[in-house]
């Protein structure tokens, strides 16, 4: 076995997996596949790990191969998996041709491979060109996968050409299946009497980011203004999107559908939401969410004060809603046009 996988892999990245799992050990099963079928024709309750040593990116149904192989491992089993990441294929692109040529490949390989996916008219054109074959993904993405079909993350590393990463089965996978993937999306966020509804958005995250709110929660503190430091889920495009308000356009459909009001308390995913203290959460639930949150009217920098600010908008909406949300509007309207607040 481990002459097998030093001459697929090499020997760094045989030290690197080495240093999780023993790959003499029976529990662990290694393959190099692109199958869901390899996983599903082994035997229940047989291996703890299962290692493949073949990129996912030629995986047409990604999500189903790793629920698969949580089905075949108990919590606390290990899975370790090789890919090649959106700047891996950028890199390599450009240093393979000479400039101008490489820059020409790469616009086209990024149309066809990053932006067709992410279109219904589209979708269809790009798997009749590539088969799901050598598709791109981003980090975030593999990961966002991962943890919704029910992994953990342990380690990850770049050798030998290979995003190599190693999570472990913490739970059964979610089963989206309204996950989306294209330009617009749909976030789920606690609402008036702390129903979950549906915020439309357009994205400014990689696919599948959703799910990593935990993780980088753990791994990043929060900036001024609430937001995670360092956060590598948001993609270029999408930061800009955020600097001209391009990001929230869509919630106008909210206001419409009568589930968020003009002014209000930001809606918030479960995760942000449970940060909160308990005051503020039955506070906060007691009125719908809105779309000019009062943040932009106090321009808050911690999470504490961000906290009181909100509360102090709840306190006096509950005793003059009307004109409270006149004073916070006109507030907030100064402050986007004339201080130049924006949203990170």
């Amino acid at each position: 076995m481990k002459d097998l996988i030093l001459r697929e892999s090499g020997q760094e990245v045989y030290e690197f997996m080495n240093r999780f799992v023993s790959m003499d050990d029976p529990d662990t099963f290694v393959i190099s596949t692109t199958t869901q079928f390899n996983i599903d024709n082994q035997p229940d309750n047989r291996y703890k790990n299962i290692i493949n040593l073949h990129k996912i990116n030629d995986m047409r149904f990604v999500n189903k191969f790793f629920e698969s192989v949580n089905v075949k491992i108990p919590v606390n089993g290990l899975h370790i998996g090789f890919a090649e990441t959106k700047n891996m294929r950028k890199k390599r692109i450009r240093d393979k041709y000479p400039p101008v040529i490489n820059f020409t490949i790469y616009t086209i390989d990024f149309i066809i491979k990053r932006i067709f996916p992410k279109f219904t008219l589209t979708k269809k054109i790009y798997f009749f060109l590539t088969r799901g074959l050598n598709r791109v993904m981003t980090r975030s993405e593999i990961m966002g996968r991962l943890y919704s079909c029910g992994f953990e993350y342990v380690d990850d590393t770049f050798l030998n050409g290979s995003y190599i990463f190693v999570f472990k089965k913490v739970k059964n996978p979610a089963f989206d299946y309204h996950a989306t993937y294209g330009p617009l999306i749909r976030l789920r966020r606690v609402g008036k009497d702390g129903q979950l509804f549906n915020v439309f958005k357009m994205r400014t995250m990689h696919p599948y980011s959703e799910y990593l709110q935990e993780y980088i929660h753990s791994k990043n503190d929060l900036q001024e203004g609430g937001k995670f430091k360092d956060d590598f889920r948001v993609s270029t495009i999408g930061k800009l999107m955020r600097k001209l308000w391009l990001d929230e356009v869509p919630m106008i459909f909210n206001l419409l559908k009568g589930n968020m009001k003009l002014v209000g308390v930001r809606p918030l995913s479960q995760h942000y939401f449970n940060l909160y203290t308990k005051e503020l959460q039955e506070k906060r639930i007691k009125f719908k969410p809105g779309l000019v949150p009062p943040f932009y009217a106090d321009m808050p920098k911690t999470l504490e004060e961000i906290m009181d600010t909100e509360m102090k908008y709840l306190e006096a909406y509950e005793k003059h809603p009307l004109r409270t949300d006149w004073k916070y509007f006109w507030k907030a309207f100064y402050n986007i046009i004339f201080r130049r607040a924006r949203s990170n």
